[in-house]
């Protein structure tokens, strides 16, 4: 198999999906009419609700669901071959993400862009409503310990790359204050991309120095560090660090992926890796679990991703012109995304398998698998490092990339420079969502806890913020120093994807209000019957065999009370929506379109 031949009939398949069952969602399911004004426009006020272009606002949804989970995901998961992967991927993305996207943006619009816990509790009740918020709470935090996790054998004792990722805050906060004395965007924007260049290309020369050993951290020192990092970053105001980042790193996320495409056209790599590999059937050295359920939950941005519903009720909502920017920004950034996890998957599969297992297990694992290392050595002594057991996804795409790189002859010398502005490039990303979420787990936290004693609803309230902020960091980070990638993974694409089970059901409801057709919410019925399955018997496979098992590597009572809790709340939830269901199945559909209007 050649790259070149997935990347076309991936590209094929999105585009023919986004003109066809998008039109379909916009058209007949979800009726998008632009004559009605939307909340932008309805309460407009110049702060968060705010009439944007939508490839501006595209741009800024795609920055913010387009984390480090379409880079990691498929990687991890290409322990069971190319084919379970590049499947799940687009399948998921047209039948279950894009919809999912689409409704959760719509269902939120319909309420003034209120998030999806305060949308289930105006559609579905005060119970569905109360878990929702809960459940948010729980995955946001495992979230943020699972991104975390993938940055910590990047960097680890690694002083170049930790020196590059280090010198983006400082460059961040000077773009942030240099916009907001001058308003010079395009200025701001030249000088802050030209200074990262200069901090990775710096990187050997700060090697073998004072500073290069103070940089060299160890896997606990940067579990550590990065809550406490997280904790200052989500004290300050956004203009400052958050929004600077994220507007630089979604210029290095396109270019990159970009430079990867016309690379792989330039090369076409063949795919060493088989279709299928040996652990499909489960006891793989990266994920101990079966393809099923683990390539769904293994793979859960870029297919469907349940963090994507907290962006689609939160900003994007109030910043829609019209009604059917929805298809553009929610079904169409969604596929797009769903490309950049297969171009992931591709630097993961154009390695050697030998070579990556060797990065993505423990030598000791390694070991036991009979399989012998082909380019990795050679790797290694170009980009300077050891590259073996690094395991958490990021170097693996880095060293994957780098080597489709570097086989475009004017690149050959550069293994080292390529490797280390994609470890930046990852780790920036995932910073900006650290920060982000780590504010948005501080805003679940004092809403939540508000209801209990109501200072700490005023957002604006500093010890409520300080409180609020240090236990979100607390949360996570403690799950961070506490876990390892296959189960702190595992538990995050577990409660994602209940989270986009949670979004389904609340786009179900509504759909049943508003179509002209009942079967229509077949669309959100179909891919929640298989998420909702697959993420229950994922739940259950690692309570039983990895949480509560005292031989297993990622042994945790508490990741089991988590797992246990969260499946809890989505029962509670999904038996709140069928009896919904029937009360509106029982309904005259009259009044129905009465409700819905």
């Amino acid at each position: 198999m050649n790259a070149i031949t997935i990347v076309i009939a991936s590209m094929c398949i999105l585009m023919i999906a986004y003109r066809l069952y998008g039109t379909f969602m916009a058209v007949k399911v979800l009726k998008l009419d632009d004559s009605k004004p939307t909340p932008a426009h309805v309460l407009q006020d110049g702060k968060d609700y705010v009439p944007t272009n939508r490839w501006v606002t595209f741009g800024h949804h795609f920055a913010a669901i387009a984390a480090a989970g379409p880079l990691v995901g498929p990687i991890l998961a290409a322990q069971f071959g190319y084919l379970p992967g590049l499947l799940w991927l687009l399948i998921g993305a047209v039948i279950g993400g894009a919809v999912h996207d689409a409704v959760v943006l719509f269902a939120s619009m319909r309420k003034n862009g209120q998030s999806l816990s305060e949308v289930a509790k105006q559609e579905l009740g005060p119970v569905a409503g109360f878990c929702t918020g809960l459940a948010m709470l729980f995955i946001i935090t495992i979230t943020m310990a699972g991104l975390s996790m993938v940055v910590l054998h990047a960097l680890e004792k690694n002083p170049w790359g930790t020196f590059a990722v280090g010198m983006t805050i400082p460059i961040a906060m000077a773009v942030g204050l240099y916009h907001k004395k001058t308003g010079n965007l395009k200025a701001a924007s030249t000088v802050g991309f030209t200074l990262i260049m200069v901090a990775v290309f710096s990187g050997p020369y700060i090697q073998n120095t004072a500073l290069g050993d103070f940089l060299t951290l160890d896997i606990k020192t940067l579990a550590f560090a990065l809550p406490m990092y997280a904790f200052f970053a989500a004290a300050l105001p956004v203009w400052l660090l958050l929004a600077p980042r994220d507007y630089l790193s979604s210029f290095m996320k396109i270019g990159v992926f970009i430079a990867l495409i016309i690379g792989v056209f330039i090369i076409n790599p063949a795919i060493p890796f088989p279709a299928v590999t040996e652990f499909v059937h489960g006891g793989g050295p990266i994920l101990a679990g079966p393809v099923w359920p683990f390539i769904s939950i293994t793979i859960a941005c870029g297919a469907i991703s349940g963090f994507h519903a907290f962006v689609g009720s939160g900003t994007t909502p109030k910043m829609l012109d019209r009604w059917s920017d929805i298809k553009v920004v929610g079904f169409g950034a969604m596929l797009v995304e769903c490309l950049v996890g297969v171009m992931a998957l591709i630097a993961a599969t154009a390695l050697h398998p030998g070579d990556y297992f060797a990065i993505n297990s423990t030598p000791e694992v390694f070991r036991t698998l009979g399989m012998d290392v082909v380019n990795l050595p050679q790797l290694s002594q170009e980009i300077g490092i050891n590259l073996e057991g690094r395991t958490g996804g990021a170097v693996t795409l880095a060293v994957g990339m780098t080597y489709i790189f570097t086989e475009i002859p004017w690149f050959s010398n550069m293994a080292s420079y390529f490797f280390q502005f994609v470890i930046m490039f990852e780790a920036v990303f995932i910073l900006t969502a650290i920060d982000a979420g780590t504010r948005v787990a501080r805003y679940l936290i004092q809403d939540f806890f508000g209801e209990f004693y109501k200072p700490l609803k005023k957002v604006d309230w500093l010890p409520g913020s300080i409180f609020a902020s240090l236990l979100a960091c607390f949360m996570w980070g403690y799950l961070l120093v506490s876990g390892d990638i296959g189960s702190i993974w595992a538990l995050f694409g577990v409660s994602n994807q209940l989270m986009a089970s949670i979004g389904l059901i609340v786009g179900a409801t509504v759909i049943l209000k508003i179509a002209d057709k009942r079967w229509y919410m077949l669309t959100c019925l179909v891919p929640l019957a298989y998420l909702y399955v697959t993420v229950n018997y994922a739940g259950y496979w690692m309570v039983k065999n990895v949480y509560l098992n005292p031989e297993a590597a990622g042994y945790s009572v508490l990741n089991s009370a988590l797992s246990i809790i969260m499946l809890v709340l989505g029962l509670i939830i999904l038996v709140t929506a069928i009896k919904k269901w029937r009360e509106l199945l029982e309904a005259p559909p009259s009044d129905l379109r009465i409700d819905a209007g």
